[in-house]
């Protein structure tokens, strides 16, 4: 694709290297300046143009500028068809290098894995550094709206940089004009704004600050939402977006609510008083009065408060708690987490202590069951892992050395020097002071390699190197590889099926789409990327105005599958799953609750050791029963197929979450054996709990636990003064 630069002196731009795609645009490579990238829009229209030369004409202030980093990743340039018609096709912004989603470091899985020098102080200035972005966009009058998780990036040195700048909502003062944020995120959108269409209003900074508070708790109370919690109800429990409407904060100050904080979440009390302050302003005063909501440079100015109240842990330095407290949080945490460390000493991480399995608990309780009126759950979406089309041996970590530990050492220490530097300049930056689900991964670079790249690597090298990112879950990476050897060999149908499947755990699905596409026009015969592409239409169906298109479309690619190999299982699974959902909503409800069983059944027979067709089969079954009076036989059905799922897989949390609630209905339904079932249900239950736990599966981990506090007598009073759901196992 050629553009044309027309600042200062004209340049046709070549673009060839795309850097990722998304739902409105694509992310090129700039060939003569690496340090910029361009995005080009799928369909131009005129609205984009005259909002990109107003955000042009009125930058907002970089407040860490002084240190050489773009917070704010906004627009420099326009850039125009090359065909001479000055139609503005895109625009030319910073290229963003070294940095992750702000989830990677206030999840403590990840934050773990990818930075775990990341202690407690540095989340602190990830706030504080947040806080300063949000306050010079509110200072030249932009809102963000569609605030999130996933359009903010992190550095390992605790910078934040702003992505996405193009859909914040952007006010031109010389034509009069508000440009709106069309999209918004449930979870971070203020209760005035739940359940609204967003063009249809002008945002609000303090709109921008009920988004700002979530990220904020979220940094500091290792990713739990502040409406996140146990509920306490006899229903299935409310989505964020009921929660929020409600004025629900699970840590509410000033009113009764019907949830407990999650048992794995960090204790209220050890928030900085400061803080804690802040969030019941931003959360429950600023719900009936949104005016009343703390300004982000409020934010920066208790959040430098608190940073300053730290103190350090005698046992691990690593740990840094407030001075209010009379002994480390941290230490407690991490006792009861099993002995997984949030913020792990220098000698774990030298030892790679802080990556092994938790500690095994040896205690043991039995709950006192008591009767409830039954839970029907809605069946929590799954993330399906694309279909790869080669096996993998499993990484062995090399043995560590008593060398190469003292040199992880103080490689540790000389990054924590680092760290500290870079705390000096951030104190001395004036205190002047994400977004869209489909946000442009691509605006995430991968930092540089240590080692110039090999120019001499083959197209199935860099195919080999993309899978082994694939298994890591560094799926950046992946599309780097996968890219690179696009580039030696673009008629090799393989790599953008795997680049495809890694857009697709990006959430990219209009870039999986792309991909797949592609693979199919060099190879119509891969059925693979069929199933793969039914797949991403079946996700699409979830953001679509009419997601019945969007089903049938993927019913017809998993059809064009089984055509060319009829003994393919992931084919029959997925059309399964697909049509389960669209029985849900059918008229035919029961006809289509057949063909998804017959699907799931014809898998089975080709391959007897597929746990998942027998999950999803005892599911259908599970979710038929409920429309048909012989429902006494669908749950023993659907049981004998969780019972074979695990047998296959004793460690699918699921499986035991649906098994629990079907034995629980049938007690409740005067089956025979009510005890028993009572006591299975509660059993397997507790057992989902602790490996969604084990697999820090939050979402569903709380799922599991408000189902028990429904069955537990006493609205999980005994539950919460157990620790058997709550103490890890190893598995």
């Amino acid at each position: 694709m050629q553009v044309l630069r027309s600042l200062g002196q004209q340049e046709i731009l070549n673009l060839t290297v795309n850097l990722g795609r998304g739902g409105e645009a694509c992310v090129y490579a700039v060939p003569s300046d690496e340090n910029l990238v361009a995005k080009i829009y799928h369909k131009p229209i005129l609205t984009h143009a005259h909002k990109l030369q107003a955000m042009i004409a009125n930058p907002p202030e970089n407040p860490t500028a002084n240190l050489g980093h773009i917070s704010i990743a906004w627009p420099q340039e326009l850039l125009e068809a090359e065909d001479g018609s000055g139609s503005i096709v895109g625009f030319l912004m910073p290229r963003i290098r070294g940095m992750r989603p702000i989830m990677d470091f206030y999840h403590p899985g990840t934050r773990r894995l990818n930075c775990p020098l990341f202690n407690y102080q540095y989340l602190l200035r990830t706030a504080r550094n947040l806080a300063a972005a949000f306050a010079a966009l509110h200072a030249s009058q932009y809102c963000i709206g569609d605030v999130n998780e996933s359009n903010i990036l992190v550095s390992d040195t605790a910078l934040v940089t702003l992505v996405d700048t193009d859909s914040f909502q952007v006010r031109d003062p010389a034509q009069n004009i508000v440009y709106r944020c069309a999209v918004g995120k449930p979870e971070y959108t203020p209760p005035e704004l739940q359940n609204k269409t967003f063009a249809d209003y002008d945002r609000e900074i303090y709109h921008d600050l009920f988004g700002l508070g979530v990220l904020i708790f979220q940094l500091l109370m290792e990713g739990t939402h502040p409406f996140s919690g146990i509920f306490q109800g006899q229903f299935d429990p409310p989505t964020y977006e009921v929660r929020i409407v409600a004025g629900h904060f699970t840590y509410s100050q000033r009113q009764q609510v019907p949830y407990l904080p999650t048992p794995i979440a960090p204790a209220w009390e050890m928030l900085a008083p400061g803080l804690r302050d802040l969030f019941v302003r931003c959360f429950e005063d600023g719900h009936h009065n949104p005016h009343l909501r703390p300004a982000a440079q409020t934010w920066l100015s208790v959040l430098t408060t608190a940073e300053e109240s730290l103190v350090t842990c005698t046992a691990n330095p690593q740990h840094r708690y407030h001075n209010h407290l009379d002994k480390c949080p941290w230490c407690e945490r991490a006792a009861r987490l099993g002995g997984r460390d949030p913020f792990p000493s220098l000698e774990a991480i030298a030892s790679k202590e802080h990556l092994k399995p938790r500690r095994k608990s040896k205690k043991r309780h039995t709950q006192n069951p008591g009767l409830r009126r039954p839970v029907i759950s809605a069946s929590p979406l799954h993330h399906w892992q694309p279909v790869f089309t080669q096996n993998f041996s499993i990484y062995q970590p090399p043995k560590t050395t008593q060398k190469s530990r003292f040199y992880t050492i103080m490689f540790s220490l000389l990054g924590l020097g680092l760290l500290g530097y870079l705390d000096l300049m951030i104190k001395f930056t004036r205190p002047f002071v994400s977004q869209n689900p489909y946000t442009q991964q691509s605006l995430i670079s991968r930092p540089e390699n240590n080692h110039p790249q090999e120019e001499n690597l083959s197209y199935l090298d860099y195919y080999d190197r993309g899978n082994a990112a694939y298994r890591q879950q560094d799926y950046e990476q992946a599309i780097e590889n996968f890219t690179q050897g696009i580039k030696k060999n673009p008629n090799f149908s393989r790599l953008y099926i795997h680049r495809g499947n890694s857009r697709y755990n990006l959430n990219d699905y209009e870039g999986a789409l792309a991909d797949y596409n592609q693979a199919l026009k060099i190879n119509p015969q891969e059925v693979k990327a069929f199933v793969n592409r039914g797949n991403a239409y079946y996700m699409l169906a979830e953001y679509s105005n009419d997601p019945d298109q969007e089903y049938q479309k993927a019913i017809q690619n998993f059809n064009q599958a089984i055509n060319i190999n009829n003994r393919d299982t992931e084919a029959y699974i997925r059309r399964g799953i697909v049509r389960s959902q669209i029985a849900k909503y059918s008229n035919d409800f029961q006809q289509e609750y057949q063909k998804s069983i017959a699907d799931f059944t014809e898998a089975i027979q080709l391959n007897a050791s597929q746990a998942e067709a027998y999950f999803h089969r005892g599911l259908a079954r599970y979710q038929f029963a409920q429309y048909t009076n012989n429902y006494a036989q669908e749950y023993k059905q659907a049981i004998a197929d969780f019972n074979q799922a695990l047998n296959i897989n004793p460690q699918m949390a699921k499986v035991y979450l649906k098994r629990g609630m079907v034995y629980y209905e049938l007690a409740q339904y005067g089956e025979s054996k009510v005890e028993e079932n009572h006591a299975q249900a509660i059993e397997d239950l507790e057992k989902s709990a602790q490996i969604y736990l084990e697999q820090e599966d939050m979402d569903n981990y709380q799922q599991a636990l408000s189902n028990i506090c429904v069955i537990v007598a006493k609205k999980c009073d005994a539950l919460f003064q157990s620790s058997i759901i709550f103490d890890p196992i190893d598995r």
